[in-house]
């Protein structure tokens, strides 16, 4: 049986002010064990200092009291959250429409027994970690994939689509409308000892996937706080002059006796 160990931190990169989020629960002590789910959830928000703040933490807080409540399978638990999360923000806007136009991109996790299973809008990447390499595991909802097919089709060169400045604009987005796009998993992925979970706003981004893995496997043993702090390390020291916020979230399985 696994038991979960997790960890977040946060930097506002080169921003005067944090518009991420991310929460789990349990809170108190973010591990669990014995068949008990962690949930997870991170928010990138958009709409200014105020709204993006806002809109990221109130999806997460919706998020995160919807899904406890339960439901019959942990996707329609999932799927609920995701819908509650956007009811808040749309509820925020009605009460407050200085803040219309926040919103938020989300993705949400649930580890448990099965595995991991998880919902997502926008472009916060979920990534998983095993044996040394890094797959993204949840669909980008902004335009860099449509870019970065025409680049493979020839009608744009590599640097012209990694440069475009529409890349990040997102397709889909927690605002209080209909969500366009979601990505929601369709069955458990089931995960092993020595697996590293991380659940990131697009700040990541500034590191390539090679070197999130290698920053991973250095500090792995270590557990997730470790990994965490080495993660935003990693992307202080490139020193990007326009960095964006960058928020972490690692969940290391285990098995129970070791823990």
């Amino acid at each position: 049986m696994l038991k979960f160990h997790a960890a977040s931190h946060a930097s506002r990169g080169a921003r005067r002010y944090q518009e991420d989020s991310a929460a789990m629960w349990p809170s108190s002590d973010p591990s669990t064990g014995g068949g008990a789910p962690l949930i997870a959830v991170l928010a990138d928000g958009m709409g200014g200092h105020a709204g993006g703040a806002i809109a990221s933490r109130t999806a997460c807080d919706a998020f995160i009291s919807a899904i406890r409540t339960g439901g019959d399978t942990n996707r329609e638990r999932l799927r609920a959250a995701l819908d509650a999360a956007n009811a808040a923000i749309a509820n925020h806007v009605a009460n407050n429409p200085s803040l219309r136009g926040m919103g938020c991109t989300l993705v949400g996790a649930i580890f448990g027994e099965n595995g991991l299973e998880w919902v997502s809008v926008g472009d916060s990447p979920l990534y998983l970690f095993r044996n040394g390499e890094i797959a993204l595991l949840n669909e980008d909802h902004s335009l860099a994939p449509a870019l970065d097919q025409l680049a493979a089709e020839g009608r744009l060169t590599i640097s012209q689509a990694r440069s475009d400045p529409r890349r990040h604009l997102l397709r889909s987005a927690v605002t209080g409308e209909d969500l366009d796009l979601v990505d929601l998993s369709r069955q458990p992925l089931p995960l092993q000892p020595g697996d590293c979970v991380l659940l990131a706003s697009d700040g990541i981004q500034t590191l390539e996937p090679d070197q999130i893995a290698r920053t991973i496997s250095k500090h792995l043993t270590a557990g997730p706080e470790a990994i965490a702090e080495a993660l935003i390390s990693a992307v202080e020291n490139v020193g990007d002059p326009h960095q964006d916020n960058v928020t972490v979230l690692l969940v290391n399985p285990i098995e129970a006796r070791e823990a």
